[in-house]
């Protein structure tokens, strides 16, 4: 009986590490902190796109990773385009903006 109650505390340790490394981040991954954070930004930078009248006649994409914006989907110009640009980044927690809008 001795024997089964350290078995049970390493057998739970074990668990416990493997959970918090389930959460962790790596180089090619969100932890899950990050994740709802960039689902923060990603709203924020949507409402901003949408309260801007010269954008929210377009329809653009957005999507966040590790607090970097990428910006898709079609524009009527160049001003528009660079107009996007200076919406998502001033937004807070957004920290560079990929723009890959196309001009039609």
């Amino acid at each position: 009986m001795k024997t089964t109650r350290p078995i049970v505390q390493v057998l739970l340790g074990v668990l416990v590490l493997a959970v918090l490394a389930g959460c962790a981040a790596t180089r090619t991954s969100e932890s899950t902190g990050q994740y709802m954070d960039g689902s923060v930004i990603t709203a924020k930078v949507k409402t901003a796109i949408l309260e801007d009248p010269t954008l929210k006649v377009f329809q653009i994409g957005v999507e966040t990773y590790k607090d970097g914006v990428q910006l898709s989907g079609f524009v009527n110009s160049t001003e528009a385009r660079n107009h996007a640009t200076v919406v998502a980044s001033s937004v807070s927690g957004v920290r560079s903006v990929k723009n890959d809008l196309i001009v039609k």
